[in-house]
């Protein structure tokens, strides 16, 4: 009977969340205070216990990571880059698609996703109404790229971040495993982009062209001497990122070092580093560690774990490709971070099963690439394809679902292919 109340107030709880009926974050509170009153949460469970509570790792990670962005922000430095594009696209459409998909990408790597194309798209969009080109295909453009993107670090995207804390995945894991296949990914989305707008992309007339060459990108840095002293806080962040397990620094630590380090040297103060934090974000996490903890708690994610062992039966490949494409399936109809923290346990028995526990397991690599390159698959899988579509419709450009969509499911298809083989040859062949 417990076991039945804990599988429904999970389901009914993420059925809100993939729906959007209710705000994400009061429908994974509201599925955690029923079950507290069932008894299967309480305050040693839910804030102290490895298995079954909030992972602290990856809530201060993503804390320190929004404080750091949050004063890059206020720097001008995204508007920079945004404009540096547009310039030394000399007004060519798809050369400023190009440079704006490495741009985006470049960034997501280092920053999450949402936070990128909170700062990339406006620009963007002012960028195509002084050229006079169509905006849509160069925000959904810069999604498909934030996403992407993503894939590369262990902070660039969300569920990346939740496997590498219940995996002990390093960050130089992350770079060694998905950086040289999002490298090939982002170089094959440039062309495929290209491919698919090539009849939207236009023409720019000379007067606009010529306008856009007398833009200064270096009008939009507010203070030099500012993020001067911020991206060398950023650059011992990140050079402490690849260096923690020398430095035995957990990656939430060093994230939250380099936040107050960035805070000192910008002198900036709490009302200004801390407007931008997503606290809705971070109760989000909270409360879905301590939902999937329920289900761990009365052995539901065990009983999941042990019947996936025995179907794959030490068939690593076949396990392989279905994380690979079942997660982005799946990811593509509901937003891949619960999708994520749900199935890592489950993930994680595959992995213990499979005799291979170390980093180069193919299994966890092929779940972080599938929960993350399904992010692209339609207008609802991600934040960021949102957060876009978003600030399209406001700006009186809107994009339909449909529209993304169509991109959306060609982008995720190609990528997947690509992953796969990746997958296949890096670990099952060479």
């Amino acid at each position: 009977m417990i076991v039945s109340a804990a599988v429904a107030i999970f389901l009914v709880a993420y059925a809100f969340i993939a729906t959007e009926r209710i705000d994400r974050v009061a429908a994974a509170l509201g599925g955690v205070a029923a079950m507290t009153v069932l008894g299967l949460v309480d305050a040693d469970s839910a804030f102290f216990d490895h298995e079954t509570g909030v992972d602290w790792n990856v809530i201060f990670l993503l804390f320190g990571m929004m404080v750091i962005v949050s004063i890059l922000k206020q720097t001008g430095l995204f508007e920079y880059l945004a404009l540096w594009s547009a310039r030394a696209s000399r007004g060519r459409p798809a050369r400023l698609l190009t440079l704006l998909i490495i741009v985006t990408a470049t960034a997501s790597a280092l920053l999450d996703n949402v936070t990128t194309v909170l700062l990339v798209a406006p620009v963007t969009l002012s960028v195509c109404r002084r050229l006079g080109l169509p905006s849509a295909p160069y925000l959904i453009s810069l999604v498909f790229a934030s996403n992407i993107g993503g894939t590369a670090t262990l902070i660039g995207d969300p569920p990346n971040i939740i496997i590498a804390s219940r995996a002990g995945l390093s960050f130089n894991d992350f770079l060694v495993h998905t950086l040289p296949v999002t490298v090939l990914i982002v170089a094959g989305l440039v062309l495929l982009c290209r491919l698919l707008f090539r009849r939207q992309l236009g023409e720019v007339g000379e007067l606009a062209a010529a306008a856009m060459q007398e833009v200064d990108p270096g009008a939009a840095i507010t203070d030099r001497r500012r993020l001067t002293s911020c991206l060398v806080v950023l650059s011992i962040v990140m050079l402490a990122f690849g260096l923690h397990t020398v430095l035995h620094l957990d990656p939430s630590v060093v994230a939250m070092l380099g936040a107050g380090a960035m805070v000192l040297v910008s002198r900036t103060s709490s009302q200004e580093f801390l407007e931008e934090v997503e606290w809705g974000t971070l109760v989000f996490f909270m409360a879905l560690f301590v939902l999937v903890g329920g289900l761990v708690e009365v052995g539901v994610i065990g009983e999941l774990g042990e019947r996936a062992a025995a179907a794959f039966g030490g068939q690593d490949l076949l396990a392989a490709s279905s994380l690979l494409f079942g997660s982005a399936i799946v990811g593509g109809f509901v937003d891949n971070i619960p999708y994520t923290a749900a199935m890592v346990p489950i993930v994680q028995d595959l992995v213990a099963g499979s005799g291979n526990p170390g980093s180069g397991n193919p299994l966890w690599w092929a779940f972080a690439l599938g929960a993350d390159l399904g992010g692209n698959t339609t207008a609802v899988a991600a934040g960021a394809n949102v957060v876009v579509l978003g600030i399209a419709h406001k700006a009186g450009e809107p994009i339909s679902f449909w529209r993304f969509t169509k991109y959306g499911l060609v982008v995720t298809f190609a990528s997947l292919c690509v992953a796969w083989l990746y997958v296949w040859l890096r670990y099952f062949v060479i």
